[in-house]
């Protein structure tokens, strides 16, 4: 049957081209070339409709602003309402035949189909060149919705593509009218504004995408220019901008339109440009690198693009490199070299192009070193990019801000750097002097005004912990070539670069700021000559043994001594003490201008009498080691009466004598210009003589940081998660009793730890009205507590200014909040993390759901018996607008989960992200196809995926697409 058909087939083929006096082979070749190009020619077709359905809605727009007469265009726009019929039977042609494979006895019939799709192209284009009138009324002076612009791809760069999906999903929201974009220069803004211009979502959302990249020498002018032309405004020679901004407006003034403003340096005032705010779902992206110029122009939300991941920067290092990529010698070489470039996309770009026809393994080698020592060494195509990022340093408005980006250059690239510590260095180096400000406290306001213009320009960046800060590598390597060329700042940075052996003594003398820290050195020079010096860091050198006994002579400037090693525990304390520096030189007291000294983990084991004689100190930080067995003499800490800071940290495995701490209480109690005391109580009758007798513990300004009892960790995790620029700080372990003194401190305490406290059922047992500074706590162990609140105890608004609560291992456990909710309280709780509780059944109950307006992350892990997350029983008729803020959602080792909300009834207005795993008994997600529109990411298990029940195919489809599979 088959073979008779191809027969046929052939036959009627050759019959064919005999009639037309064709040449047989001639005749199957082009029927041939037809039935290939089936697919091109559909493609083709498709994206000439388009234009042509684009062209028509541009001349009915025109038609509609009255610009030109209807009668005028029905010709034409018939033709496209005629044609756009014949397309869609065209198009069900088309899916007819692909549904079979290409065979012989299908190829007749696929080449003359293809073939009137050819033709019918070719009508398509006649048909929109028609559309261009030309009567001076025409569809020219009305833009194209979308000019496409050429731009990198980011679909398979994360880190780029989740920062588009962001602006997205703020462009979906009606009530968010502008949008800020900020990071640092050659991080890839560029590239975001191109790829949001190109996106086809965009497209539908507006009638018109405006691109402009505005420049650092903008004006108005040439903004409204860049417009006018867009829009294809004809304006006259002589026009104002008031009047330009006049004819801009009304133009806008009836369109949905999206403007892009790129490379924006300085705010505009949207208004003068001529950009109205019509009401009709217009949007505005900004794009600057710097975070004050989105702030000022009132951006309804920010958005601070960060560095590429390693896996991004070197997908695009690939990229631009080419094919000798593949070359496996050179692969580990590549990877290097994409660490070292920071995961900026100006720099990878730059490197990448110097490398591109380098075949040679031995020119990646030398390129890998050459570019792990600049910009110590000159580096091809690689100093420009230093001169491109200095603008960001120049355009600092005054010297301290110079100075204080420069002084972050003495850490170590892409670490963690302690705020308060940054702040005592440059408070003591005169950056933060204003009039007036002498003390710590008051200097520490003017530094975290300037610490927030350099993260603000991208300059420094925010730690991976709250209350740090980092540099990344480029920005480091242009501080110090910028610091290389000063008189002033002349650093001596040599960090973690495994140093045994001490820079020459010519360094030491030409430096006026040295950082060896991070190293592995085994010995100082013996007599530096180090006059300018004003800042050592020699902190975590675990092998070094000895300081010289007169080293220090000649460091009389000296004002910041940082010997603070690092604790190595794998080590026994026998041998730890033989690692570590075990005294000071007697030299240290001709350091009289000396204000900072840290000699934490040094192993010092007695107090020197010389730090007495330190009359200038005002920060000291020390171990519980450094009193060795408490033989206190000459009133050593109460002789430093200039102290504002003083920080001890204690072992968990040392035990002071009730001696040696009431001794240490006594003489810090007499000091009077105490702003921050970090210590640890062994008892609480410790605590108790320093709040009775200290002269400054009701002092407005005084912070603390206190641990009483003994507690296996000395880390305050709560705080990493807080943002507090003075903190009172209170750790309560291992006690069976509330003892008066922790009342009186808990009035004045913003954080509480509470530890393995036993004879108490829940928090109400420290009074609640002791509790209403608290803006975080924390409650782990404790056996005994059933409820952290008792409402039947506490009928007033209770946790008013709480934030962040953390409840974990808490083995009795049965509900958060017993008996009544008064309204108000927890009215400010941002974060609820709950772990490890395996009684606890009731998270929400008694309306206590109500009250979280302003809960952004829930955590919920590792508690068995809870079935429900908002009980059903217990929140009847909940407003749809429950949980408006909560962007997080954790849910995992929850075996008798069976529900998150009795319905999917909430708008999830917020919802950015859910985990959930091991939740067997979860089958049903509160989630529909108008709510959670924000959604962007589910991490969850796929077998587990595959057992839920769906109430539509819609909604899963939707949901999947977010979904992270584990």
């Amino acid at each position: 049957m088959v073979e008779a058909i191809a027969s046929a087939a052939a036959s009627a083929i050759v019959v064919e081209a005999c009639k037309d006096g064709h040449s047989i082979f001639r005749y199957i070749s082009k029927k041939k070339n037809y039935a290939d190009k089936f697919e091109f020619n559909f493609k083709e077709l498709n994206q000439q409709a388009e234009k042509l359905s684009r062209r028509k809605k541009i001349v009915e727009t025109e038609i509609k602003e009255k610009k030109m007469k209807r009668e005028e265009c029905e010709g034409w726009i018939g033709k496209v309402e005629m044609t756009e019929r014949e397309l869609l039977e065209l198009d069900s042609k088309y899916k007819n035949e692909i549904k079979y494979t290409w065979r012989f006895h299908r190829f007749w019939s696929r080449a003359k189909l293809s073939k009137y799709l050819a033709k019918k192209c070719k009508e398509l284009q006649d048909l929109i060149e028609e559309g261009k009138l030309d009567n001076g009324l025409g569809v020219e002076r009305t833009p194209e919705p979308v000019i496409v612009v050429d731009a990198p791809r980011i679909e398979d760069k994360p880190s780029l593509h989740e920062t588009v999906e962001e602006i997205l999903g703020f462009l979906r929201e009606r009530n968010v009218k502008s949008i800020g974009l900020w990071g640092m220069v050659g991080i890839g803004k560029t590239t975001i504004m191109q790829n949001l211009n190109n996106n086809e979502e965009v497209e539908k959302m507006f009638d018109i995408v405006i691109w402009v990249s505005v420049s650092k020498a903008w004006s108005i002018e040439k903004v409204q220019y860049a417009i006018t032309r867009r829009l294809k405004l004809k304006v006259e020679g002589g026009v104002n901008t008031v009047e330009t901004a006049q004819l801009i407006s009304n133009k806008l003034g009836g369109m949905r339109y999206l403007l892009l403003l790129d490379e924006v340096w300085d705010p505009l005032h949207l208004h003068e440009i001529g950009i109205p705010n019509n009401g009709k779902d217009s949007k505005v992206v900004i794009a600057s690198r710097f975070f004050e110029s989105c702030r000022k122009m009132n951006v309804d939300e920010l958005v601070h693009m960060k560095r590429l991941s390693n896996s991004d920067a070197y997908k695009m290092f690939e990229e631009k490199v080419g094919r000798i990529i593949i070359n496996p010698n050179i692969i580990p070489i590549a990877k290097l070299m994409v660490k070292e470039c920071s995961g900026l996309p100006l720099l990878i770009d730059k490197v990448a192009r110097t490398f591109r026809n380098k075949k040679n393994i031995h020119l990646w080698r030398d390129g890998l070193r050459s570019l792990r020592r600049w910009p110590s060494i000159q580096s091809e195509g690689l100093d420009e990019v230093l001169e491109f990022l200095q603008f960001c340093y120049e355009d600092l408005d005054e010297k301290d801000k110079k100075d204080c980006f420069l002084y972050g250059a003495l850490f170590p690239e892409e670490r963690d750097i302690f705020v308060d510590y940054l702040m005592d260095c440059w408070k003591v180096e005169g950056f933060l002097f204003l009039h007036n400000i002498d003390e710590f406290k008051d200097a520490r306001g003017r530094g975290h005004k300037i610490l927030e213009d350099l993260i603000n320009a991208s300059l420094l960046e925010e730690g991976a912990m709250k209350e740090h800060v980092r540099m990344n590598k480029v920005i480091r390597s242009m501080a110090l070539k910028i610091s290389s060329r000063g008189v002033d700042h002349n650093f001596l940075a040599r960090t973690c670069e495994e140093l045994k052996k001490a820079p020459e003594e010519e360094e030491w003398a030409s430096a006026s700021r040295i950082s060896l820290m991070d190293n592995d050195l085994q010995s100082l020079p013996a007599t530096p000559n180090c006059v300018n010096l004003s800042i050592l860091l020699l902190q975590r050198n675990y092998n070094l043994k000895l300081i010289p006994d007169i080293f220090f002579l000649s460091m009389q400037r000296l004002r910041v001594l940082d010997l603070h090693r690092s604790a190595i525990t794998s080590l026994p304390p026998s041998v730890l003490l033989d690692w570590l520096l075990t005294e000071l030189p007697s030299s240290l007291g001709a350091l009289v201008h000396l204000e900072v000294l840290d000699i934490r983990r040094t192993g010092i084991m007695t107090l020197p009498i010389q730090i007495g004689c330190l009359t200038q100190m005002r920060c000291l930080r020390m171990s519980s080691s450094n009193f060795g067995t408490g033989n206190l003499t000459s009133e050593v800490i109460s002789s430093l009466s200039l102290l504002e800071e003083l920080i001890i940290d204690v072992d968990p495995n040392t035990l002071w004598s009730d001696q040696v701490a009431s001794t240490i209480m006594e003489e810090v109690s007499i000091l009077t210009r105490l702003t921050l005391l970090t210590l640890s109580f062994p008892k609480v009758e410790s605590l108790e003589i320093f709040i009775k007798s200290s002269r400054v513990w009701k002092n407005v300004h005084f912070t603390f940081q206190f641990s009483v009892g003994i507690c296996n960790s000395v880390k305050h995790h709560i705080l990493d998660y807080f943002e507090y620029q003075s903190c009172k700080f209170l750790k309560y372990a291992n006690h069976e009793v509330v003892h008066p003194v922790i009342l009186e401190a808990l009035t004045e305490t913003n954080v509480f730890e509470l530890i393995d406290h036993k004879n108490i059922s829940s928090l109400s047992d420290f009074g609640t009205k002791n509790m209403s500074n608290l803006r975080a706590c924390s409650v782990e162990g404790c056996e005994d507590i059933i409820c952290i609140i008792d409402g039947n105890v506490a009928p007033h608004p209770t946790f008013q200014r709480l934030e962040r609560m953390v409840i974990k291992n808490v083995t009795s456990l049965y509900c958060i909040w017993n008996g009544p909710v008064p309204v108000g309280s927890i009215a400010w709780m941002t974060s609820l993390i709950l772990s490890n509780c395996p009684k606890l059944k009731k998270n929400f109950s008694n309306g206590l759901i109500e009250q979280l307006a302003e809960l952004e992350h829930l955590s919920v892990e590792g508690c068995y018996e809870i079935e429900e997350i908002v009980i059903e029983s217990e929140n009847h008729s909940l407003d749809q607008r429950t949980l408006p803020r909560l962007k997080k959602l954790v849910l995992r080792d929850l075996p008798k989960l069976g529900s998150i909300t009795p319905d999917d009834s909430l708008i999830w207005p917020s919802l950015e992200r859910v985990e959930i795993a091991s939740c067997r008994s979860l089958l049903k997600l509160p989630f529909s196809k108008e709510n959670a529109i924000n959604l962007r990411s589910i991490d969850a298990e796929q077998s587990w995926w595959s057992t839920l029940v769906w109430q539509d195919d819609a909604i899963e489809q939707r949901l999947r697409s977010f979904c992270n599979f584990t």
